[in-house]
């Protein structure tokens, strides 16, 4: 297990809740979501992300990438809506993370609250758990907007009764720093999903981790007495 790199936090923060990302963060939805994109720029026009071109894609930001494709701010809604309905006719073939699975045991069993939020559908969330059998979550949330995480972290904490400093949020795209940097929410952002490890890096999470069982790793510092 290797140790996972903190940037900027602090390090001796105790969270009491691990609210994760969904889609690259826990679910393998990169290779069925490339192909699901290129679908839609027929349907709706958008120029078409080839193969060859994922990496360099994968170091810009969300909103960098919607303007490479040739995305209108008022398309957005109505694209990610087609999304996922094609998506929800392929969850079943999206895998876990690897590893994932092991690390979420792990932690469930030493009784380590989980919850998680998304832009994905919670219908979509909540079958890819059933199937995988990873029912570990208190609650899952689904925010409606692509960049609406925010709002969402709000009624968390409204909800939940904790402090910004009392939630751990677990991403992989450069929308999920930016929604835990507005609501100052710690940060640990993975390097196996959306976006590249500079992309991260460039915004200053609190946390980079670079495999699922880095996760354990960097729970254990932050609970440590």
């Amino acid at each position: 297990m290797s140790n996972p790199a903190s940037i900027s936090g602090n390090v001796h923060q105790k969270p009491k809740l691990l609210l994760f990302d969904f889609d690259g963060t826990l679910a393998d939805t990169r290779t069925i979501a490339h192909g699901i994109l290129n679908d839609m720029s027929l349907e709706f026009g958008f120029r078409e992300l080839p193969l060859d071109q994922l990496e360099e894609a994968r170091r810009m930001s969300t909103r960098d990438f919607i303007r490479h494709l040739g995305i209108s701010r008022w398309r957005v809604p109505s694209i990610a809506r087609r999304g996922l309905q094609l998506l929800h006719e392929r969850i079943h073939l999206i895998e876990p993370i690897s590893g994932m699975p092991e690390t979420l045991t792990f932690l469930q069993e030493r009784g380590v609250r989980m919850a998680i939020l998304t832009s994905n559908s919670q219908a979509n969330v909540e079958a890819f758990l059933s199937r995988h059998n990873l029912l570990y979550f208190e609650f899952v949330r689904s925010s409606s907007k692509l960049f609406g995480k925010g709002r969402e972290i709000k009624r968390i904490l409204r909800k939940e009764k904790l402090s910004p400093g009392e939630i751990l949020y677990i991403g992989d795209e450069t929308r999920d720093i930016e929604a835990a940097k507005v609501t100052g929410l710690p940060m640990a952002a993975v390097t196996w999903g959306y976006n590249s490890v500079e992309a991260l890096h460039a915004l200053n999470p609190e946390h980079l981790i670079h495999s699922p069982s880095d996760l354990l790793n960097l729970h254990l510092q932050l609970t440590r007495p």
